[in-house]
């Protein structure tokens, strides 16, 4: 990379290193990125089902479509807090759970997926409009749309600026855009950041999939420097079986589970302090 994607300095520092990609963070404005990005041959080849992307997602009947469909559901709460329920794109909508929460909720939905495998199931287990690609390869107009998502999706394209820009051009004046995305300043990640380097093991970060870890302070700059105004903001946590493993995992390893039992807590609390290792953010266009 040239340098960084929100203030363009090409300075960083070293935060940590896995799988062999660096994650750094800019000196100039603290937005955390891989340096060494995969390619798009390589982005395409593990969002592909033949590398069981998301996989679990297309069976109702496990336990990963239970917990993703739970995650849909405090997606449509966090949209209460945005006002309107009007023409709705999802990016990134994968198997399309929350699109189709949204339609039975009263929003005129359609959605925008890279992964051909996810999008074909979204449409024909949901009967839901979804087009191939990302958000720069939608058919809509511009300023056509009252809401655009983008939930866990922000950190995983290549120029999120770019993403930025085009979900202002595709909103109306005055329309929404909320976004989720895993919190690099939450309390569980910035307690246990000083121990990475040392164990080899941080489990916050997720190269090659996460290209950023943003913060509130940074996505929100990001978002102000696309022409949005920031609105609401609300603190998650990432489920621990997530983070931390699952019991069954943890009490084949000691040393994840002494881990586990020495940072999950600050994990529990974060939300409770304003300071969840995953957020919620609504941006709006000025009208």
């Amino acid at each position: 990379m040239s340098g960084c994607n929100l203030c363009g300095e090409t300075a960083n520092q070293a935060v940590f290193t896995v799988k062999g990609y660096h994650l750094v963070e800019c000196t100039g404005c603290g937005l955390a990125y891989i340096a060494n990005q995969p390619s798009d041959a390589e982005l395409a080849r593990i969002y592909s089902g033949s590398e069981g992307y998301h996989a679990a997602l297309k069976d109702p009947a496990s336990t990963q479509w239970a917990v993703i469909t739970r995650t849909a559901q405090a997606h449509l709460a966090f949209m209460a807090q945005v006002p309107g329920k009007g023409r709705l794109l999802d990016v990134g909508c994968s198997t399309g759970q929350f699109l189709n929460l949204a339609r039975q909720a009263g929003y005129d939905v359609s959605g925008a997926e890279f992964s051909d495998d996810s999008r074909t199931f979204a449409a024909n287990h949901f009967g839901l409009p979804v087009e191939p690609g990302s958000i720069h390869d939608t058919s809509l107009a511009a300023a056509s749309l009252d809401l655009i998502t983008k939930f866990d999706v922000i950190e995983h394209v290549r120029d999120p600026l770019s993403d930025m820009a085009a979900a202002y051009r595709l909103l109306k004046p005055g329309g929404w855009f909320a976004l989720s995305t895993p919190n690099i300043d939450g309390l569980f990640p910035r307690l246990s950041r000083p121990l990475a380097n040392r164990l080899n093991y941080w489990p916050h970060p997720e190269p090659p999939y996460h290209l950023y870890q943003y913060s509130v302070r940074t996505l929100a700059a990001s978002l102000t420097k696309a022409g949005f105004r920031c609105g609401p903001v609300a603190h998650r946590r990432i489920p621990l079986d997530y983070t931390f493993g699952a019991l069954s995992t943890l009490l084949r390893s000691p040393k994840r589970a002494a881990y586990a039992a020495l940072f999950a807590p600050t994990a529990l609390i974060g939300p409770w302090i304003g300071q969840g290792d995953w957020f919620y953010l609504a941006a709006q266009k000025p009208a």
